[in-house]
């Protein structure tokens, strides 16, 4: 019995739905932002999947330029008070950074299964550590 052969998908069109990288079919993630074991309908394990804190802070960049445009365009035409801004803006600003967490996490797990990303590994070159004449 042979694997199935998978066409290379496109990143954003798996990754923004948070959908496998692989076969397009199975749910990358349970809950909100935790990275199942496995993908249910492939397979493919999602060991390698590891994206930090990468969403976080593509999510904030991009919702900080986005907000702070909108923000500045809100108080420069309306003249709010600043209870106003209190009440609306920050609770949607929280509300911007929250939403696009889950398809940019999507996004950065289907690039490091695309690009074949794998945890750094190290070895001495002798110039220090294990090769060095200091003990």
């Amino acid at each position: 019995m042979t694997k199935p052969d998978y066409p290379p998908l496109k990143t954003l069109s798996t990754g923004l739905p948070c959908r496998c990288p692989r076969c397009g079919e199975g749910p990358l993630l349970e809950g909100y932002l935790t990275i199942r074991d496995a993908c249910p309908a492939c397979g493919l394990d999602y060991g390698f999947a590891e994206p930090a804190d990468g969403p976080a802070f593509f999510g904030m960049s991009l919702v900080g330029v986005v907000g702070m445009a909108l923000f500045m365009w809100f108080e420069f035409s309306v003249h709010p008070p600043v209870w106003v801004h209190m009440v609306v803006t920050m609770p949607l600003l929280a509300l911007a950074c929250l939403g696009v967490l889950r398809p940019l996490k999507g996004w950065l797990v289907a690039e490091q299964y695309v690009h074949k990303a794998a945890p750094p590994e190290f070895s001495s070159v002798g110039k220090h550590g294990e090769g060095s004449k200091w003990r």
